[in-house]
């Protein structure tokens, strides 16, 4: 999907994405697997479940580009999940590296600041260039932990802030938990698209997540795409597992 597609005509019914999309449009399977090799394996398991597929750090530091262009030659589109975070000029010049191989989506950290966001805005306003998501409080991160790097703020707190700093930056959307998404939405409004990862179905083992929901809880709540892993990528059968989750997400949605 490209940029110009993303941001096309808003449905309130879609909280942040273009009408008429599938509950698959709203799932990104977390492609976390340390070679190209694991990553296939699993896209051909999935039996095209969904429409995103979530590339991160350790991926792409591994495989580069070239993978992305592989996905998306495989009809997927590219969830670049890089959280990029330096000075303004070589965060845009990564934005402008990224942005050849067609990711339709692309993090970079709200804690960056407004200039180091602007320079990232600035780099991703070309043809074909991806739709920014500012991650503002890391899903694994609780009050205790934002404590201990000296953030005195409530993890919602400081989201709404970060979230608030981002937009004005120009930043497409944001990364959040399920548990901030509510009150983002009242905030940032139906155009902001609302990226939930930590999403873990009834009875999932919530692994090294803090702040974390069901998808169909998560929908509800307002957000626009959930970012789904080791539920998905750890099952016996990845597809069914996906299956079960759009079922989640189209019952939230018609509810």
């Amino acid at each position: 999907m490209t940029k110009s597609a993303l941001h096309n005509e808003l449905s309130k019914d879609q909280p942040g994405l273009p009408a008429g999309l599938e509950a698959k449009d709203r799932l990104a399977v977390a492609l976390d697997f340390p070679s190209a090799a694991g990553a296939f394996d699993l896209v051909d398991r999935l039996e095209g479940a969904c429409q995103w597929l979530k590339v991160g750090m350790e991926l792409y530091y591994a495989a580069g580009n070239g993978l992305v262009e592989a996905l998306r030659g495989r009809g997927y589109s590219v969830f670049l999940d890089l959280k990029l975070h330096d000075i303004p000029n070589t965060v845009a010049g990564a934005v402008r590296s990224v942005t050849g191989a067609g990711a339709g989506l692309l993090t970079i950290h709200a804690g960056g600041g407004a200039a180091m966001m602007r320079g990232a805005t600035e780099a991703a306003d070309v043809p074909g260039g991806p739709k920014l998501l500012a991650v503002t409080v890391l899903t694994s991160m609780d009050a205790a932990e934002l404590a201990g790097v000296g953030v005195t703020a409530s993890p919602g707190n400081q989201v709404l802030l970060l979230a608030r700093l981002a937009k004005e930056a120009g930043i497409d959307g944001m990364v959040c938990s399920a548990g901030e998404v509510e009150a983002l939405r009242k905030v940032m409004g139906p155009e902001t698209m609302l990226v939930v990862p930590g999403i873990r179905p009834v009875g999932s083992d919530v692994g090294d997540q803090r702040r974390v929901a069901t998808p169909e809880v998560a929908i509800a709540r307002g957000a626009s795409m959930l970012v789904v892993g080791r539920p998905i990528t750890k099952a016996v059968d990845p597809g069914a597992a996906a299956r079960a989750i759009l079922q989640e997400i189209e019952r939230a949605a018609a509810g």
